[in-house]
């Protein structure tokens, strides 16, 4: 059966899914996919909000893809695959596929940090013990060890961190309940499985891995997908870099006393031997005012206090990791431990020393309210990444049983030929890719793009406020929701203000709250860090009359249908924060080699985010409703109409009058 007729009306996909349309864009996009896998080559796919991509990709992987790996954005959207869309496709095509479903170590429960926890009689407070009561009656019910699947312990709790092991201190093939680790269970599926659904932060580090030579955790495959592709450029960044923080290092401390004194007493003087490294951890912080800031290395200078207090760092680590090198025979988690610290020592080695051949890089210091994060960034991912996407590896290598410790290194293999495919429906800039593929390395990938099927002019209106203040103004949030507040009142609530940042996001609510009780509103306030981002969208669906006020978690990933939201409100243009000492490096490099960084980078990012902001508003072809931005430069400046061009084609106003009695209608 060819792909017209799977889609077509009285194909299987139209028997199986009520409300089902067919889509000419969700057919040809299904078509490019089919083509790259036949061809074994890269495509870059933007697909508008309706298209469908997600069965415009799985369609033609299951029936042709061979070994599949689909990479999502977030873990949320990753079990939405596995639970609903694939298992739905699957079944409509009635193909036997095998499928598993892959996430990061710490998503899985650990039988031995739950037996450290059960013994341990200092837990901090009373909900933690009543939490690991669940967790160990839930441990013997799931299969799977998956915490997602454990509905009565909430995702924040901080037990989890207790019972979950990470790269650092999982014990691999020296622990005992090797056998029954949840993990290893979940990569054995995979590797198994036709389609395994991954979350692109496991795919990265499973990349990072590879270039240090330790063996892939993901299998090998002949197709691999990446949904939501428009997060890659940030999530590379993150993994191909390196960092150290001091909450490490006083975890470190934490697990080597209560270890130290239960497997090794006689060992060492362990409070003795951890407190130089505890102070001098401490002291880092103390480099810096009392004020949250980021600063490039070069920026401190050479007679900064950090530069001492790293010297002193180092020195106090090296005793606690000679101390345990000394005790590691004792137990795999003092060898563990010892691994850990010499980890821990190599990073903050590394930090500040030359760059890397060929690969330019920054170091720079993340000061926060209680401790700070020594990263080693690279300015572009695109080549490593190249590197990996073309199989042009140093070594193969072949894993042991495990899955976990380095393997002997054999001659360079031809890597195998296969698909890669991006796709979201933010990816391009009025339909020019390069923004993408250059932060990736995909000059050779063939770029294909297909607007959103819904009416947006009949739909939708874009509103952008006469009389506003410059974003930069410091009462630029209360005038927003000033403005904002008339199309609120007409459309009964049914809103989110979406904000660029979390102070906005506290200003913009208390000023809500304060209005609606001014002026005897009816609307309940949702804050973002009042409570789990699952919770408030369940309170905001169930109350029907409701504002959600988020930053960057509520601008992406979020569903909501029909007409419990028809306003969306965007308070400014979502530029990258100016105090991003890699930004500006790449900003710099970037005028120097005689580009325009603000036209090539800055404003790319911008619109990419903000077409994400916009597609929470129309997510059917029956919604309609308002998009609010509250930033004049989108009609002031001269790259503005460049960046609401970008948007769908919408409806525009700039009368207050106009969107009120567009709203009165829905």
């Amino acid at each position: 059966m060819d792909l017209p007729t799977i889609f077509s009306a009285s194909g299987p996909l139209a028997r199986a899914f009520d409300g089902y349309h067919v889509r000419h864009e969700q057919i040809e996009m299904a078509q490019a996919v089919a083509q790259a896998i036949h061809d074994a080559s890269t495509v870059v796919l933007e697909a508008g909000t309706g298209v469908g991509k997600t069965a415009a990709y799985l369609v033609p992987s299951l029936l042709e893809g061979g070994k599949v790996i689909v990479s999502t954005g977030t873990k949320a959207l990753q079990d939405q695959l596995f639970h609903r869309d694939l298992p739905a496709v699957r079944a409509a095509l009635a193909v036997p596929v095998k499928v598993a479903l892959l996430k990061g170590r710490s998503n899985y429960l650990c039988w031995h940090h739950l037996n450290g926890a059960n013994q341990d009689a200092m837990l901090s407070s009373r909900q933690e013990v009543k939490d690991l009561g669940l967790i160990n009656r839930f441990i013997h019910l799931s299969p799977t060890g998956d915490k997602a699947e454990c509905p009565t312990v909430p995702e924040h709790a901080t037990i989890w961190a207790r019972v979950t092991s990470t790269r650092e201190n999982c014990l691999g093939s020296e622990c005992k309940h090797y056998t029954d680790c949840f993990v290893m269970k979940a990569r054995r599926e995979a590797q198994d499985a036709d389609v395994v659904v991954v979350n692109h932060h496991l795919f990265f580090a499973d990349l990072m891995l590879r270039e240090e030579g330790v063996p892939e955790l993901l299998p090998n495959a002949q197709t691999v997908i990446f949904d939501e592709a428009h997060q890659l450029p940030d999530t590379a960044t993150l993994f191909f870099g390196d960092s150290v923080s001091t909450a490490q290092l006083l975890d470190l401390l934490r697990d080597a006393l209560a270890t130290g004194q239960t497997q090794a007493r006689d060992g060492a003087k362990w409070n003795d031997v951890l407190a130089p490294l505890d102070r001098a951890t401490r002291d880092m912080r103390l480099c810096f005012g009392p004020q949250t800031q980021r600063l490039a290395q070069p920026q401190l200078g050479p007679t900064h206090p950090l530069h001492a207090a790293l010297l002193t760092l180092r020195e106090a680590l090296s005793e606690v990791r000679d101390t345990l090198e000394s005790q590691a025979d004792r137990s795999p988690d003092l060898a563990q431990l010892q691994r850990r610290a010499h980890a821990l020592m190599q990073r903050l080695s590394a930090w500040g020393a030359p760059e890397r051949a060929n690969e330019p890089e920054l170091c720079w210091v993340d000061v926060g309210s209680h401790g700070l994060q020594l990263h080693r960034t690279p300015i572009s991912v695109a080549d490593v990444f190249r590197r990996q996407r073309l199989g042009l590896t140093d070594n193969a290598f072949e894993a042991d049983e495990d899955g976990e410790e380095e393997a002997e290194a054999k001659p360079p293999a031809e890597a195998p030929r296969r698909a890669w495919i991006f796709t979201s429906a933010t990816l391009a800039v009025k339909n020019d890719f390069t923004h993408f593929t250059q932060a990736l390395g995909l000059e050779d990938a063939h770029c294909l793009a297909w607007s959103s099927p819904y009416d947006y002019p009949t739909q939708a209106m874009l509103y952008v406020p006469e009389g506003l203040p410059q974003p930069s103004a410091p009462n630029h949030t209360e005038a927003l929701v000033d403005a904002a507040l008339p199309l609120i009142r007409a459309n009964r609530g049914r809103a989110f203000v979406l904000c660029t940042s979390h102070r906005a996001v506290q200003r913009a609510a208390d000023h809500l709250k304060k209005l609606f009780e001014e002026g005897g509103d009816p609307f309940p306030v949702l804050r973002q860090g009042d409570a789990p981002r699952p919770t408030l969208l369940d309170d905001f669906r169930r109350a029907g009359n409701a504002v959600l006020v988020g930053s960057h978690s509520f601008w992406e990933g979020i569903d909501v249908k029909g007409d419990a939201l028809t306003l969306v409100v965007i308070d400014k243009l979502p530029f990258a924060p100016p105090d991003d000492p890699v930004l500006a490096k790449r900003l710099e490099l970037l005028e120097q080699e005689g580009g325009n960084p603000f036209m090539e980078h800055q404003v790319p990012q911008a619109i990419i985010a903000l077409k994400q902001g916009a597609g929470r508003l129309i997510r059917s072809e029956t919604d309609r409703g308002v998009l609010m931005i509250g930033d004049v430069r989108l009609i002031e400046k001269p790259y503005g109409k460049r960046i609401w061009q970008s948007l769908p084609p919408m409806k525009r106003s700039r009368k207050e009058d106009d969107v009120v009695a567009f709203l009165s209608t829905l």
